[in-house]
């Protein structure tokens, strides 16, 4: 794997990894009771997205080190992954 590569995988998998934490523990203006005026009650009223791009950066790495190592050690293989997925 190419260092170019691994960097493509890294923001793949770090996006990723973003859109799923993203919903976890958000309350909205509407719930909080405190609708700033301009905006949707569905806003978030307190994102914490520091403290959510450090839970992703470190749930990605460990997901980075893991595929990288299946990737790496050819554990699964490209010819693996055609050979399933190939129409008869």
């Amino acid at each position: 794997m190419s260092i170019m590569s691994a960097i493509a995988l890294y923001g793949i998998i770090w996006f990723m990894t973003l859109f799923l934490v993203l919903p976890f523990r958000m309350t909205t203006q509407g719930e909080a009771g405190e609708v700033v005026p301009g905006t949707p009650s569905s806003a978030p009223s307190d994102v914490q997205m520091w403290r959510k791009a450090k839970l992703v950066t470190v749930i990605a790495t460990v997901a980075f080190v893991v595929i990288a190592g299946i990737i790496l050690s050819e554990i699964i293989t490209f010819d693996m992954i055609e050979s399933v997925t190939r129409r008869r």
